[in-house]
């Protein structure tokens, strides 16, 4: 039953499983069922607009989550993230075209395989840190978008790859309204697995690698396996966010996993909050909704007749490309722990979630 008192002072968790768990009260964890059963019931009553955003909003929030667990977790750093993401959307449409594989299991499996080609880019890690590890991740970038260029068995080339729409049971999810329940299942159960995995063993080697690798060395962490295990937890959320995407619009071109998409990947955990699961996916909503604000600035600024409205509208672009530099400067100046560390501060001081069992 449900009570209404506010929680009491101090902090009297006596076990570790109670200091681990993923819900800190009963009603939280009912509030999150509630909120999931309630998005269930979305595409009845949201425009394909609105849909569309959510799943944009749910493919990259996954791949950012890769990210995160990389450099906010277990920090390292990537600038090569575009790239992997980019290696999951054709790995999925090359093994489901080739090998007549249903798109459900292409999925995981161009996960498992882009898991492979991370821990491979991966190895510098063992010797090299810092801006070192950041030139080799970032040749990383371009070994692969090289690949994407000339390897036409697998890519297709130029031309790029169709993606087979998601079928199950003998249903295609090819509309907005039908893959949405495909990026909902996604979003939730690979946040759960990757918050689950925090707090696991492996998990807490990760922030102990961050923290202080001499110390986890001495207490017999692997550091080469644990760096490696990393970029390969990374590479693998990148290639099912990646693998989504291209199910998702139907066609993969390499002209979008660009160097620009692994800066918007920093941009949306650095926003976020490094080190935090819940900061990946509040990143990504402000980076995806960005634009649209922009957009509707814009709008908004022309309807007035202050501003040419064709200046306006082609100058968009560069507005979108600047407003995410400036973003950046802004949150590492004035708010570096990001917003997930903001949304604790303000729970903390209205006494968010004052009902428990």
């Amino acid at each position: 039953m449900i009570t209404l008192s506010m929680r009491p002072c101090g902090d009297f968790r006596t076990t570790y499983k109670a200091d681990t768990r993923i819900f800190e009260t009963r009603f939280i964890l009912l509030a999150t069922i509630l909120s999931v059963v309630a998005l269930c019931f979305a595409p009845l009553f949201l425009d394909a607009y609105y849909l569309t955003l959510f799943i944009q909003i749910s493919y990259l929030g996954i791949a950012a989550l890769g990210l995160n667990i990389l450099v906010g977790f277990t920090g390292q750093i990537s600038l090569g993230h575009g790239a992997f993401f980019g290696f999951g959307a054709f790995a999925s449409a090359w093994i489901s075209n080739s090998f007549a594989i249903p798109v459900w299991l292409s999925i995981p499996l161009a996960g498992v395989l882009t898991m492979a080609v991370g821990m491979m880019f991966g190895l510098p890690a063992a010797r090299i840190k810092g801006l070192y590890l950041a030139i080799a991740t970032l040749s990383a970038q371009f070994i692969i978008e090289d690949f994407f260029a000339r390897a036409e068995w697998f890519s297709g080339g130029s031309y790029g790859a169709a993606a087979d729409p998601v079928s199950l049971f003998g249903m295609n999810f090819d509309s907005d309204q039908s893959f949405f329940y495909v990026a909902l299942f996604a979003l939730v159960f690979m946040y759960l697995w990757g918050t689950n995995l925090m707090r696991s063993r492996d998990g807490r080697a990760f922030v102990a690698v961050r923290d202080h690798y001499l110390s986890a060395e001495i207490m017999g962490i692997n550091l080469t396996w644990y760096r490696l295990l990393s970029f390969g937890v990374s590479s693998f959320y990148a290639g099912i966010g990646g693998a989504l995407y291209g199910h998702y619009l139907g066609f993969v071109s390499a002209e979008g996993f660009t160097l620009m998409m692994s800066v918007q990947f920093l941009a949306m955990i650095i926003i976020g909050g490094l080190g935090s699961v819940q900061g990946a996916l509040l990143g990504t909503i402000f980076i995806v909704l960005l634009p649209e604000v922009l957009e509707a600035t814009v709008s908004l600024i022309g309807s007035t007749g202050l501003m040419e409205p064709g200046t306006l509208v082609e100058n968009l672009a560069y507005f979108k490309e600047m407003a995410i530099g400036l973003v950046i400067i802004l949150f590492l100046i004035f708010e570096p722990d990001g917003l997930a560390h903001r949304w604790k501060q303000i729970k903390s001081y209205w006494k968010f979630y004052p009902f428990a069992y």
